[in-house]
C-alpha cells in the first residue's frame, strides 16, 4: 500500500467505483497468527491499492491499548500516527471492477457506532458485497493443510457464494458484529476463516495467510500473486517441526494431531462438471484473469 496515507478524520472525495466488492480484515482477537491481517495486507501491496480514507479514532479506540506511534519525517521533525481503520481502492487484476480493502483494528469502544459509519461508506461506494477474514486457534497439526471455513449469516448469501450458513453460537469479535450488520443492512456479506495450531500461535503464520488468500482467488475469480508468502510458509513449517522434533512431547502431540487429522478426513466422491468449472477458473486467473463475481 502506498505511504501516502490520509490522516484519521480527513475529509476524502469518495471516487466513483465500478461494482466494487469490499474485503476486510481486523487485527486483535479475530487475527490468530496475524493471518487475516497479513492476507489484507498482502493484497494491498500486491494489487496496488490507493488509500480513501482513514476512520477518526478518537470515538473507538482506548489509547492506552491502541497506543499512537512516533515516528521521525525527516529525521528531525516527530509525527504522530495514530493507529485506526483504514480503507483503500484497487482494481481487480483483470478487469474493469474495483475493490474496496478494510485493513482494520478491532474498535474498544461502540462497535454499533463504528460499524454503522462502515455502513455509510459501503452505501456511499457502492459495495455490492464484504468479504471478512479471520483466523483462529484449533487443535489442527502445523503439517496438514491450514483449513479454511467459509461462512455466511444469511441462507441467501450462503447459496450464492457457496458457503455454509453459520450455526456458531457464543463470543464473537468486531468481524462478526460487522458481517451481521452488513446482512441486517442488505449486504450480501460472507467471512472466511483459517485455522492456526494453537501449540504455535506466534505470530505471523504466512502459511494461514497463503490459505486465506487462496479463498479470495476462489470467490472474486481472480489470481492474487503471492510473492514470497508460500516460501516464507515453507520456512515457518520447517522452523516449527524442528521445534517440535526436540521436543518429545510435542512430537507425540503433533503425531496425535495428525492421526485424528487423517481419521476425521472425509473426502466424497468428486463430480466432474464441478471438477471441470474449478478447472476453467483456475486457468482463467492464471492466464488471461478473472472476469470478477
Amino acid at each position: 500500500m502506498t505511504d501516502r496515507q490520509p490522516e484519521p478524520g480527513a475529509e476524502t472525495d469518495l471516487p466513483r467505483l465500478v461494482d466494487p466488492v469490499m474485503i476486510a480484515a481486523f487485527e486483535g482477537w479475530n487475527d490468530a497468527g496475524e493471518a487475516a491481517s497479513t492476507a489484507l495486507e498482502h493484497l494491498e501491496l500486491s494489487w496496488d491499492a490507493e488509500p480513501l480514507l482513514a476512520i477518526d479514532p478518537e470515538e473507538y479506540y482506548d489509547f492506552q491499548v491502541t497506543r499512537p506511534h512516533v515516528r521521525l519525517t525527516d529525521g528531525v521533525t516527530r509525527k504522530v500516527e495514530w493507529q485506526t481503520t483504514r480503507l483503500s481502492v484497487a482494481t481487480l487484476p483483470g478487469t474493469e471492477r474495483h475493490v474496496v480493502l478494510l485493513n482494520g483494528i478491532e474498535p474498544n469502544l461502540r462497535w454499533r457506532t463504528f460499524c454503522a459509519e462502515l455502513l455509510d461508506y459501503i452505501d456511499t461506494l457502492g459495495v455490492t458485497k464484504v468479504i471478512t477474514l479471520g483466523a483462529l486457534l484449533t487443535d489442527i497439526p502445523h503439517t496438514r493443510p491450514t483449513p479454511v471455513k467459509g461462512a455466511s449469516y444469511d441462507k441467501a448469501s450462503a447459496g450464492k457464494m457457496r458457503v455454509e450458513p453459520t450455526s456458531y453460537q457464543g463470543a464473537t469479535g468486531i468481524v462478526g458484529v460487522f458481517q451481521q450488520a452488513c446482512v441486517e443492512a442488505g449486504v450480501p456479506a460472507m467471512s472466511f476463516w483459517a485455522e492456526v495450531p494453537h501449540y504455535v500461535s506466534q505470530a505471523p503464520v504466512p502459511k494461514a495467510a497463503v490459505a486465506l488468500l487462496h479463498r479470495v482467488e476462489e470467490v472474486l475469480d481472480v489470481e492474487v500473486p503471492l510473492g514470497g508468502l508460500p516460501e516464507r510458509a515453507e520456512e515457518w513449517e520447517r522452523t516449527v517441526s524442528e521445534m517440535a522434533d526436540a521436543d518429545d512431547e510435542v512430537r507425540e502431540y503433533v503425531r496425535q494431531l495428525e492421526e485424528q487429522a487423517e481419521a476425521a478426513a472425509d473426502v466424497p466422491e468428486a463430480d466432474g462438471d464441478a471438477i471441470a468449472a474449478d478447472f476453467e477458473r483456475y486457468l482463467r486467473r492464471r492466464g488471461t484473469g478473472g472476469t470478477g463475481s
